[in-house]
């Protein structure tokens, strides 16, 4: 996808006149990692057997917040208690306690969670429902986050766009936009997930105008496909999205093994560095 803003676009220039001083050297570890459905028939590759790769995994890119994707609720409880840092955010997207989890992580040395809330990608965004052409229900679980170390506010969203419906996931990814410009249009916005969509697909035409993709736009950045299926790399479809920072420094694909393990789930986690 080319760039949609250049570096000195207006609306970058604007967000960086507003910005306290004290943020302009800091930077931002972002991930979108999705986990594998924990309940999954995965043989050798079953979260039993790859679980502790996933907190070998934190302990070295120390992500300062990051979205899981296909999260169950034991495997949320893994996370938390095996890296005691972090605090979280996300519901069952069945019907708000059944299902798969969007979950938002947050380092609490770094990250205050000043507010949360979940939408259902459909028509009805805040009852448990399935939109447009969608063959399970979606949905985007956002924070506002405190930066504790420069006093700055950030929205993080994360999301799992159906892997059938070509309108859910365009007018999902439409929605997520719209709904956190009518909270606060001035916070920067970070949006991670696995979006079921290669680069050239239209549904990503949704952010064109509104966010930069950070594979595309970073300073340094890494072409390894996302999607694995536990062989390979096999295509790009996760993704990290951001406005109202200056730049991405890194994007970078994390495809090494962990504790042993050939794979960590059957995606890679995807993690970039934004600066303020």
């Amino acid at each position: 996808m080319k760039k949609i803003f250049s570096r000195f676009s207006p609306v970058l220039l604007a967000a960086l006149l507003l910005m306290p001083l004290a943020c302009k050297n800091e930077t931002l570890t972002v991930m979108s990692y999705n986990v594998r459905y924990g309940a999954a028939n995965d043989g050798d590759n079953s979260w039993d057997l790859r679980k502790s790769a996933t907190t070998a995994m934190l302990e070295k890119v120390r992500p300062d917040v990051f979205g899981v994707q296909e999260a169950l609720p034991f495997q949320i409880d893994y996370i938390l208690e095996s890296a005691p840092q972090y605090k979280c955010y996300g519901i069952g997207r069945d019907d708000g306690e059944n299902g798969e989890r969007m979950s938002v992580f947050y380092n609490t040395n770094r990250l205050e969670l000043e507010d949360c809330g979940t939408w259902w990608l459909s028509e009805t965004p805040d009852v448990p429902s399935k939109g447009w052409d969608a063959k399970y229900p979606r949905t985007a679980t956002w924070a506002l986050l405190k930066d504790l170390k420069c006093d700055r506010e950030l929205y993080f969203v994360d999301t799992h766009l159906d892997h059938r419906g070509k309108a859910a996931r365009r007018e999902g990814l439409l929605m997520i936009v719209n709904k956190v410009k009518e909270m606060n249009s001035d916070v920067p916005m970070v949006l991670v997930g696995d979006f079921n969509v290669e680069p050239a697909d239209s549904a990503l035409l949704a952010l064109e105008g509104l966010m930069l993709d950070a594979r595309t736009t970073a300073a340094r950045t890494d072409t390894t496909a996302s999607f694995n299926g536990f062989k390979k790399p096999l295509k790009v479809i996760d993704y990290i999205y951001y406005n109202g920072f200056s730049q991405a420094r890194e994007f970078r694909v994390v495809s090494e093994k962990f504790d042993g393990k050939p794979f960590i789930s059957d995606h890679y986690p995807i993690v970039a560095k934004l600066k303020y």
